[in-house]
């Protein structure tokens, strides 16, 4: 009894305490911004909530509206004010005008369609939608194109439809947006709205064009047929436009001295989409789009924004080529305006345009690259993409002095994609050999240690291919780690390529070392021969065995050197024992300590080639013989056998490794790649998991045959977790035998604590190690990849694999004769928006019954407009249906995407 007359005292003492008058909207403002620290605001605010709380309780009509303003504020602000729902709706059934517009507001707050109180506004919208005062219906209107579900959208379509037709301007305005809103949600509605929305085009008022404008290029992109259907309105919006930019001063839609900048914006976005390939269409806006182009002031931001609309609406659709000309000078003078958001539309469009008329945008190659030299990083950017879509073979030499000297002075975030767009485009367009790879060893010096790792391997492929000009690379390498000071030959010009970059220690040009590491050990004697000079004019560079191993032991013993630089060294180290006579004690000597490295992969390294000092003295000259040149970077590859697993297989792209002692059994290589595809096996297993639908098998083992790491990552622990997990009786997992010294170039340390190769199977000849690789592989190894080259037979219809995010990646088929079940797959990657895609990685997964063998990709960076290519090699000895799944790893613009998919329409004729 007693706690009873406690408790009701106290609530006459709370109501006595409140107020008889709620605050103000305002002094609520006040009291929040007058708070000086976090918790005073919480305070304030938690206040106020209760009494609202309160006021709520007690039913309070008078101040119901102040209250869910205050409300709306404290929602505003990031508070919890969900317990003002019901409140809202009981303004929307006031009658009076001021609530109505306080509860509106709150429902397009506080709801939406995934809760269930929005349904209980239905019948109050509907009600407000037959409402005399043209207010309240468009307070009506504007909620439903807020809040709209389906189920709503159907209730009161006919109720939008009618006001489309209503004769008050404003009603058909505000209509028109809420069926643009209703389409979206519902598109079969679609054609409810279409003779209503037609009429709107003729309208007088401004406000009403917009939006029917708006309204229907929403129904064209979302309908092919009603596209044809409003192809017919296309005179009467030339004709608009026109009385648009002819109209003299109106002082209702005048901006910046331009008529309606905004409506002009609509229409030409709304021809852009009914003369997309349409030459009729076309014809018929020409005229008005060059009159825009030509009359439009450039002087203030909005007529910039309508020459912008109008460019795009040029190059979209079927225009003639001097309005396409036109159309790239305007964006050129766009290139030289002080307002950086003007220049970076201007490169962005140019990026997507280029391609259309690549001479017109050649034109402006001097201002382009101009934009290189910008501070603003989003610039430099682009224009660093619209300078590599514009080289081709006439202008390659100046281009790519232009883009060395930014690699040189640009920041690191820019050196990786520079770089690696630098030796795509050498590759596609250098006039002759030598200055390719006066080129690439440019890069080299000037990149530092941003190279993506394709770099090295390129380089080194090419030097390998370039027989006559081995020596001379090795003496320009060799100047490039020794000297101080000089000058590479370029075309045989002294001064063309400085070495600044090389006065920089060894710590900071990683990726040079093991390129002049590498061609030391291989060509190392032309140094000392002096056989270094392109021609006779040339003074050859020479150096002293002493010379070259003590900048190789420099290597060796550096604490700041990675792993994979002191396997470069201590291979090249090795081979230059069968190159050198006077060092070959001290070579003994240098390998031999490596024998109790701390790294496994260098103490097996030191171990076993101290044994070709010992006891197999013989056989080390024709172990360390010179390399074939390498006529493709992928004409070594690891291999996998589908069947040894009892599964599928899963393959990526990524840098050569050498053939395994045992064909059959499986390779892990942990990836060092930007690209984060191998960071969680989650995602493998996600990937193959869609195999569990196929007919022929459970989902398959991961086999990753990617870019080489500097040390173990726990990936390769996720990946060995994977296969654990499979029946994998009679095959073995092992890592890659020792990577560069016999067959290929060293590409990285491989699962150190996997390794364990037979030394007799290192000290074994090239040719005895394939011998013995053929006798045990299967005959699909033996027909498909070591027997002749087969004869390739007509194509077979090529099919889109996958085409979204930007992404569009195409699969060409070959059968080859003599061996009609192996199906060649020619992967053609490209990019669809016009933007350089980076980082990019490919897998693919096929059911147990196939044997896949990947071929890295051409390249990692996928420009616009130059496409990456990868083979896949897949045999079907049971003529099964072929399935694949696909899973695909990119970044464009800064972000990562990461995809999956299946590919469904291959042709029937790869398996019959």
């Amino acid at each position: 009894m007693a706690n009873a007359i406690k408790q009701v005292i106290n609530e006459v003492a709370e109501k006595v305490k409140m107020p008889s008058t709620p605050t103000r909207l305002r002094d609520l403002i006040r009291q929040i911004r007058a708070a000086r620290t976090a918790a005073e605001e919480r305070a304030v605010v938690n206040k106020e909530c209760a009494y609202i709380r309160a006021s709520f309780r007690e039913e309070d009509s008078q101040w119901r509206c102040r209250n869910v303003a205050k409300l709306l504020y404290i929602h505003m602000l990031g508070y919890p004010a969900h317990f003002g729902q019901l409140e809202c709706l009981n303004l929307i059934a006031s009658p009076r005008f001021t609530d109505k517009r306080i509860g509106y507001l709150g429902a397009m707050l506080l709801l939406d369609e995934r809760q269930d109180i929005h349904v209980l506004i239905t019948n109050s919208l509907k009600n407000d939608l037959n409402n005399p005062v043209q207010f309240i219906v468009g307070l009506a209107l504007c909620t439903l194109g807020a809040i709209a579900s389906p189920e709503m959208s159907r209730d009161l379509a006919s109720e939008v439809e009618r006001l489309l037709k209503s004769t008050n301007a404003y009603l058909r305005k505000k209509a028109a947006l809420c069926a643009f809103r209703i389409i979206g949600k519902v598109p079969e509605l679609m054609e409810m709205f279409l003779p209503a929305t037609r009429s709107l085009i003729s309208d007088k008022n401004h406000g009403v064009l917009i939006t029917g404008v708006t309204l229907i290029i929403e129904m064209c992109e979302r309908s092919p047929d009603t596209l044809i259907h409003f192809k017919k309105v296309v005179p009467s919006l030339v004709r608009i436009l026109k009385n648009l930019i002819m109209a003299g001063y109106s002082p209702e839609h005048d901006v910046s001295g331009v008529s309606d900048p905004f409506l002009q914006v609509k229409i030409l976005r709304l021809l852009r989409v009914l003369g997309h390939n349409d030459a009729e269409a076309s014809e018929a806006m020409n005229d008005i789009l060059a009159q825009v182009a030509t009359n439009t002031e450039t002087s203030k931001n909005v007529g910039n924004a309508i020459l912008y609309e109008t460019v795009l609406s040029i190059m979209h659709i079927k225009s003639e080529s001097g309005l396409r000309v036109l159309a790239i000078n305007i964006l050129g003078r766009f290139l030289l305006n002080s307002d950086k958001n003007i220049r970076y539309v201007a490169l962005n469009t140019l990026l997507r345009t280029v391609h259309a008329d690549n001479s017109a945008v050649q034109r402006h190659r001097a201002t382009i690259l101009e934009c290189l030299k910008d501070p603003d990083v989003s610039i430099k950017r682009r224009a660093l993409e619209l300078s590599f879509a514009l080289i081709n073979g006439s202008n390659i030499r100046a281009m790519m002095k232009e883009l060395l000297a930014f690699l040189e002075k640009s920041d690191a975030e820019f050196k990786a994609q520079c770089s690696s767009g630098i030796v795509s485009a050498t590759e596609r367009f250098s006039p002759n050999r030598r200055w390719h790879i006066d080129t690439l060893l440019r890069v080299l010096i000037a990149a530092g240690n941003f190279l993506r790792d394709d770099v090295v391997s390129n380089t080194i492929q090419i030097i390998s291919e370039s027989t006559s000009l081995q020596g001379y690379a090795v003496g320009q390498l060799w100047r490039a780690v020794s000297c101080s000071s000089g000058s590479l030959q370029h075309d045989g010009q002294p001064g063309d390529l400085d070495l600044q970059g090389a006065t920089l220690p060894i710590s900071e040009r990683q990726p040079l070392a093991q390129v002049a590491s590498w061609c030391l050990g291989e060509y190392g004697d032309s140094l000392i021969n002096g056989h270094t000079n392109a021609n006779e004019q040339e003074e050859p560079v020479v150096a002293g065995e002493d010379e070259v191993v003590d900048f190789i032991q420099g290597i060796l013993s550096s604490s700041q050197s990675t792993i994979i630089t002191k396997q470069y060294a201590l291979t090249a180290l090795t081979k230059l024992s069968t190159r050198f006579s006077v060092t070959v004690g001290r070579i003994e000597d240098i390998v031999t300590r490596f024998g109790t490295h701390l790294n496994v992969e260098l103490q097996q390294r030191g171990i076993e080639y101290a044994q070709l000092f010992t006891k197999h003295v013989a056989l080390r000259p024709a172990i360390m013989e010179r390399i074939p040149p390498m006529e493709h970077k992928s004409s070594q590859q690891g291999l996998t056998n589908g069947s040894s697993g009892g599964g599928g297989t899963l393959v990526s792209n990524g840098d050569d490794n050498m053939l395994m002692d045992d064909l059959s059994s499986f390779t892990t290589t942990s990836t060092s790649h930007s690209a984060p595809a191998t960071k969680d096996s989650n995602s493998l297993l996600n990937l193959l998991g869609g195999l569990d639908n196929f007919d022929n098998g459970p989902s398959a083992p991961v086999f990753t045959n990617s870019k080489a790491s500097t040390a173990p990552s726990t990936s390769n622990l996720d990946l060995l977790d994977l296969l654990g997990g499979l029946d994998l009786s009679g095959s073995t997992l092992s890592s890659a035998p020792i990577s560069g010294p016999l067959m290929s170039t060293p590409t990285g340390s491989s699962t150190s604590s996997l390794v364990n190769n037979n030394l007799a199977n290192l000290l074994s000849s090239p040719t005895t190690q394939m011998s013995a690789a053929v006798s045990n592989s299967s005959s699909f190894l033996i027909d498909g990849f070591l027997g002749t080259a087969p004869t390739p037979s007509p194509k077979l219809q090529n099919v889109t694999a996958y085409d979204k995010n930007g992404l569009k990646v195409d699969f060409s088929f070959d059968r080859p004769v003599d061996n009609p079940n192996l199906v060649i797959v020619t992967l053609t990657a490209s990019s669809s928006y016009g933007s350089t895609l980076c980082d990019f990685l490919f897998q693919a997964a096929v059911p147990k019954t196939f044997q896949l063998q990947m071929m890295p990709a051409s390249s990692t960076v996928i420009n616009s407009g130059i496409p990456v290519t990868q083979v896949m090699r897949i045999l079907n000895p049971t003529r099964a249906v072929l399935k694949m799944r696909i899973k695909l790893s990119f970044s464009r613009d800064g972000m990562t995407i990461q995809d999956q998919d299946e590919v469904k329409n291959l042709p029937s004729a790869l398996w019959q």
